[in-house]
């Protein structure tokens, strides 16, 4: 993620990084079995699925699982950390979370034949961290109830946002880069990779300075603040973006790159990433936008106060995914607005007939199961694959992607996951074109 709300973005150093050789070693046969997967022929296949979903010539619905309680996650000492070297731990967390997916739970997802160095990359963010008061039912858990401490309350307080600045530390860069190639040699390329896929959502943030109830009774009371305090946020991310440009850092994301809140990316609308792995465009890319806070309110006021002014961001991309966990089903005379638009997001919470007919075979329909299927006393897989095929079924004739997201617990139970994408799997099967 590009911005975390929750805390102010850590300085980068240049610093050599020194790994012990049996950190190294772990490294390797990490990498080493991640290299082996990736040359499987699936993946192209795979791709070429995913391609055709999002250019709106789909073959089948596609299935992918983001988002996941790694906590809950661990079996056999699978997630267990055996380096030491905070960097290292970092890789080494991505490397085991990557293969144990791959083992349990794949789905469609595709695992890259190369492996990543990304450009260290600072931004200065908006100016604001949340103010936060927590309540947490598990320690472990990163999901937490949050109640948050007004920051914005009136127009002085709009100054408090401010303007990002972008620096890549090349220095930084480059020893991430001579580690990694050291370690790789021999078994997968190392490829650096900078700015990807932007999660554009600035009513994500004000919700969290301005409070949740203030900031909806402001859209009546004080409707011009409430403008001018979304225009500000949409200027700061503009500002960001025009420096990811003028600095060359941008790179494509039409591959198994998560876009929006759903899947893959991968389009011939877009140039592939092999190609163009720096320097990108944002007309070359996805982009995207949400306004979950906005799930019940109309789409006029929806328009007046978020979409409209997401607008000058959403024209800048090639293409767009709309939506996070609002329900969208009755807003689609909305969301035509947005320019190259191409995936919606469709919560469970839809009315699914009126969706279907509204989104049919012009988008694609990128639909969200219940995640808290996994949080009850007993595991129900029936009622799993029940939902499953009652949404394809009357999603026939649409492009559907089901994205299993938001998974705050499987009661420490990582077979239900693990279940749920073997249903998921077998029952897009069932609906082949």
């Amino acid at each position: 993620m590009l911005h975390d709300p929750s805390h102010r973005p850590q300085p980068i150093f240049a610093d050599q990084i020194k790994l012990q050789p049996q950190e190294k070693e772990v490294l390797r046969r990490l990498v080493a079995e991640l290299a082996q997967i990736a040359a499987l022929p699936i993946h192209q296949e795979k791709a070429e699925l995913w391609r055709r979903l999002n250019d709106l010539e789909s073959e089948r619905p596609m299935v992918w699982i983001n988002e996941i309680p790694w906590h809950e996650m661990n079996v056999n000492e699978e997630l267990t950390l055996r380096t030491q070297h905070p960097w290292a731990r970092e890789w080494e967390t991505t490397l085991r979370q990557t293969l144990y997916q791959w083992r349990h739970l794949p789905a469609d997802m595709i695992v890259s034949d190369f492996v990543e160095c990304p450009l260290a990359i600072h931004s200065t963010d908006f100016g604001i961290i949340e103010d936060v008061e927590l309540a947490k039912t598990d320690e472990a858990n990163p999901i937490v109830s949050r109640h948050y401490n007004i920051q914005i309350r009136d127009w002085p307080d709009l100054e408090k946002i401010k303007m990002p600045k972008i620096t890549h530390v090349a220095a930084a860069t480059e020893s991430r880069f001579r580690v990694m190639s050291e370690i790789c040699a021999g078994l997968t390329p190392v490829r650096k990779v900078g700015q990807t896929h932007i999660w554009f959502t600035p009513w994500d943030y004000l919700i969290r300075w301005w409070g949740v109830q203030e900031a909806m009774l402001d859209l009546v009371d004080r409707p011009e603040l409430v403008r001018s305090a979304v225009d500000r946020m949409v200027t700061a991310w503009i500002a960001e973006l025009d420096q990811f440009v003028a600095q060359n850092l941008l790179t494509p994301d039409a591959n198994n790159t998560r876009i929006g809140s759903g899947g893959y990316g991968y389009t011939k609308a877009l140039p592939n990433p092999v190609e163009m792995p720096v320097g990108a465009r944002p007309q070359q890319m996805w982009g995207c936008s949400n306004a979950q806070i906005f799930s019940e309110v109309s789409p006029d006021m929806h328009w007046e106060f978020a979409l409209k002014h997401d607008i000058p961001w959403l024209s800048r991309w090639g293409l767009t995914y709309y939506g996070c966990c609002e329900p969208l089903d009755f807003k689609l005379d909305l969301l035509r607005r947005i320019p190259n638009l191409r995936k919606i997001s469709m919560n469970y919470r839809i009315k699914l007939n009126r969706a279907v007919q509204n989104v049919a075979d012009k988008y694609v329909f990128s639909y969200k199961p219940n995640p808290a299927i996994f949080a009850t006393d007993n595991w129900r897989p029936d009622e799993a694959r029940r939902e499953l095929i009652t949404v394809l079924e009357r999603a026939r004739g649409c492009h559907v992607e089901i994205i299993m997201k938001d998974i705050s617990t499987v009661r420490y139970q990582p077979q239900r996951l693990w279940a749920w994408a073997a249903i998921a799997a077998d029952a897009v099967q069932r609906f082949r074109s």
